[in-house]
């Protein structure tokens, strides 16, 4: 469902993605981590058509990004790392105004902004301005808007930013679920425990560069670790942050 060959991103002579090639299956959920400056809401930039490439190809169900951007943006949904939101708004007006970008019918928006402030627990509050909303609550009006129009591919950038904990297993839930119906789900996390329990295989990036991709078993073998180890030790390991680790480990 999703394809880079070869994608690159310069900004002036900083390479923030080089040569990215991986592909994501359809129904499944893709984890893709990396530290800080890595190059990974750049590469999510590029596979919606927000940001153009400098070099290299992106393809979305088999659709080239750059040639069909607006058939891409039909059938993707994104949520960026802070949603734009605009907060005179409603949450409820914020929906019906998403439905009317997508050209859905009146009936259908209507439908779906109810389904979807019920699943995130935001009925109560669905007449209430979004300026108002906690960090919490603006993701999930954010995501509310990403689903809104039932897309195939699902790009997520840090959703889980001021969730509780019920919140935040919520999401999980829906994302699994949505992936057992076939949909595909690309998401970027800090969280690696939230990232080893729920996806199927993660993809590390660093520096720009894939190091590693593969479920946690291949992960394991690629860096010559037990079947104990977390992922967090195993990302730690292979984008050079164990020192970080020892360091942390002497001051305790």
């Amino acid at each position: 469902m999703i394809q880079t060959v070869n994608l690159t991103r310069h900004y002036g002579t900083l390479a923030a993605v080089q040569d990215l090639n991986l592909e994501v299956e359809e129904g499944e959920l893709f984890g893709f981590l990396g530290p800080n400056g890595a190059g990974k809401t750049t590469t999510i930039r590029m596979i919606v058509g927000l940001l153009r490439p400098t070099a290299g190809t992106v393809s979305v169900a088999g659709h080239d990004v750059q040639q069909e951007p607006l058939t891409i943006k039909r059938s993707v949904g994104y949520l960026a790392q802070v949603p734009l939101l605009y907060e005179k708004l409603t949450g409820r007006e914020f929906l019906r105004f998403i439905g009317g970008l997508y050209n859905l019918s009146d009936e259908k928006i209507e439908a779906r902004t109810e389904q979807m402030l019920a699943l995130m627990d935001l009925s109560d509050r669905a007449d209430h301005l979004i300026e108002s909303y906690s960090g919490g609550m603006r993701h999930k009006i954010g995501l509310c808007g990403t689903l809104l129009h039932e897309p195939s591919v699902l790009l997520l950038d840090e959703p889980l930013t001021g969730m509780d904990p019920y919140g935040a297993r919520r999401i999980k839930d829906l994302l699994r679920d949505m992936c057992r119906q076939g949909k595909t789900v690309f998401l970027s996390t800090h969280v690696l425990e939230i990232a080893e329990r729920v996806c199927d295989r993660v993809g590390i990036l660093d520096r720009g560069r894939l190091v590693a991709i593969g479920t946690m078993e291949a992960l394991r073998v690629q860096a010559k670790s037990t079947a104990e180890t977390t992922l967090e030790d195993l990302f730690l390991k292979l984008t050079g942050g164990e020192s970080t680790a020892e360091m942390v480990s002497m001051l305790r």
